[in-house]
């Protein structure tokens, strides 16, 4: 199954974020936008794993999330991968505290213990917002993300940590919650 270690997001950060996706949609732009119940703050993709693995892939994220205490993030501005003259990926910022990097670090290194490869690019916490197909409405966007740029759109309070499964469909992916593991109060 295809899965991913995920930060979930509040109804109210959500709803937060739907209604900035529906502002950046005029104009036209050609993305595929994320659905709000779908978006979260991706730790690492795992990809396809096997069901007998759960266990064992729990662990790890337990043993991590065991020397980190609660936390919050801020969601803050919006920009594009990699540029605005080759927009891939359209992003929601998140303002993180040095316990979000640990935590990562921790992840990797106690995932890579089992097996699952690190992510060769620097960790860049984000929430995506939509896709670019095309550069069709580019110079509409680049303007109405400048004018968000900075825009404070909530925040988290990080209790736990989801191992999630990814169901590829017609209609696109559902997400479901595997596992949630706290951090330490």
């Amino acid at each position: 199954m295809r899965s991913f270690i995920a930060i979930e997001l509040s109804e109210e950060v959500k709803s937060a974020l739907s209604l900035l996706q529906d502002e950046l949609k005029g104009g036209g732009p050609d993305i595929r936008w994320v659905k709000p119940d779908n978006i979260h703050l991706t730790l690492k993709f795992l990809g396809s794993i096997d069901g007998k693995n759960i266990g064992n892939i729990v662990q790890q994220i337990e043993g991590a999330c065991a020397k980190y205490p609660f936390f919050e993030l801020e969601i803050s501005g919006i920009g594009v991968f990699p540029n605005m003259r080759s927009p891939k990926v359209l992003w929601a910022g998140i303002l993180y505290p040095d316990l979000l990097a640990g935590l990562h670090g921790e992840i990797e290194n106690r995932l890579s213990s089992i097996g699952h490869s690190r992510e060769g690019r620097r960790f860049s916490p984000h929430l995506t917002l939509g896709r670019f197909r095309s550069l069709k409405g580019r110079a509409s966007m680049s303007e109405r993300i400048e004018l968000h740029k900075n825009d404070r759109l909530g925040s988290i309070s990080v209790r736990t940590i989801s191992l999630m499964k990814s169901d590829l469909g017609p209609a696109g992916a559902q997400y479901s919650r595997i596992a949630e593991i706290s951090l330490v109060a």
